[in-house]
């Protein structure tokens, strides 16, 4: 049975609808103001609320503000009764989260019919967001054990050497175990903080406040942080003289450690699928209040249909190129746009070239 909690200071009103909830094989459970309602459904969890607004002591809309700076509420479809509600705050209603509104006086039907809609779109939610969870659970369980068994298998292989053959190796093999299994490790940890922020990121998104703290953020762009995290990264790929840059400056409503990451993804990407000696365009542009930040190869590209399947620790032709990655990076660097209310879009022609432009808000132009 759906539980259904009804905050009606009315009592006769109150009554009248818990009846024919009641008549529906709903379990209710009713409030008779808006303090009372708080505390109901904060502790019983109900499965959809019906609230009138206009109530003594905490109005419906303080109610439903309460109850959406809740993690443990603010997901509750909530459905708002009216007399006559003006339209400021109508709207108000709807930026707060409300999900309906009936006008009384209201008929049977029309109560039932907006209680079903809530519900199933609340179970339609609820199934994608397992549908979700189900398909990263196994898309992890299919590529991370490679992916950690590989530098995993380094490190042991490498260390085992330098153990059995530590009197007998010159300088120069000694440093180049080393490196094999500082690199190794250097993947691995990478690997896990990847993880690890994809899994927060899919936390971020289902919580509003979080997502608005995110959103808060400023940065000027560029700084000689972020230049030398462009020069540093075509420098380790062996790529200098490949790279071409131009960037105009601007303030950029995202941190700098979360547009570092966006931009460390995209770079990481263009030099990896391109081939040594072709061009890497990084440029950006201050257009209509957003940074138009743009990073071009002329490398491998995808089709039409592998940029629609982008998804977590997914990697297009992997058995063909055996190229290394869990290709969790470049949907990192989507979700982090995305969560800043700015878009990431693909451009690509196989075998020719690719081209990600990201787009963020900004305040304006920097100096």
């Amino acid at each position: 049975m759906k539980k259904i909690l009804v905050i009606e200071d009315d009592k006769s009103v109150r009554e009248i609808i818990i009846a024919l909830l009641d008549a529906e094989n709903y379990n209710v459970i009713n409030a008779e103001n808006g303090s009372i309602g708080v505390e109901i459904a904060q502790k019983e969890i109900p499965d959809l609320i019906i609230c009138d607004v206009v109530m003594p002591q905490l109005d419906g809309l303080s109610v439903l503000k309460r109850l959406r700076q809740n993690p443990i509420t603010m997901t509750i479809p909530f459905i708002f009764l009216t007399g006559n509600i003006d339209k400021q705050d109508f709207r108000l209603g709807m930026e707060l989260g409300a999900d309906d509104y009936l006008t009384k006086p209201f008929t049977k039907n029309e109560l039932l019919a907006a209680i079903t809609s809530r519900l199933e779109k609340q179970f339609a939610i609820k199934q994608e967001s397992q549908k979700r969870l189900d398909d990263l659970r196994s898309s992890i369980t299919l590529s991370l054990p490679h992916e950690m068994r590989s530098p995993v298998s380094n490190i042991l292989g490498f260390s085992q050497l330098l153990i059995d053959e530590s009197e007998i190796l010159e300088p120069q093999a000694i440093r180049d175990i080393a490196s094999g299994i500082h690199n190794s490790a250097e993947r691995l940890f990478k690997l896990i903080q990847n993880f690890l922020l994809y899994a927060e990121l899919e936390v971020i998104s289902t919580d509003p406040q979080r997502i608005k703290s995110l959103q808060n953020k400023e940065t000027k762009f560029p700084t000689d942080q972020f230049i030398d995290l462009i020069t540093t990264k075509a420098q380790k790929a062996g790529r200098e003289a490949d790279l071409q840059v131009y960037l105009q400056p601007c303030y950029v409503k995202i941190s700098p450690s979360r547009l570092s990451k966006i931009i460390e993804e995209l770079i990481d990407n263009a030099f990896k699928f391109s081939l040594k000696g072709s061009a890497v365009h990084i440029t950006s542009r201050f257009i209509d209040n957003a940074l138009t930040l743009s990073i071009m190869d002329y490398g491998r590209g995808m089709t039409a249909t592998q940029i629609a399947q982008l998804g977590a620790y997914q990697q297009f032709e992997r058995k063909l190129y055996e190229q290394k990655g869990s290709g969790l990076g470049l949907i990192i660097a989507k979700r982090l746009v995305e969560l800043h209310g700015g878009e990431l879009n693909f451009q690509s022609t196989p075998g020719e070239k690719t081209v990600v432009q990201v787009m963020l808000l900004c305040r304006g132009k920097g100096i």
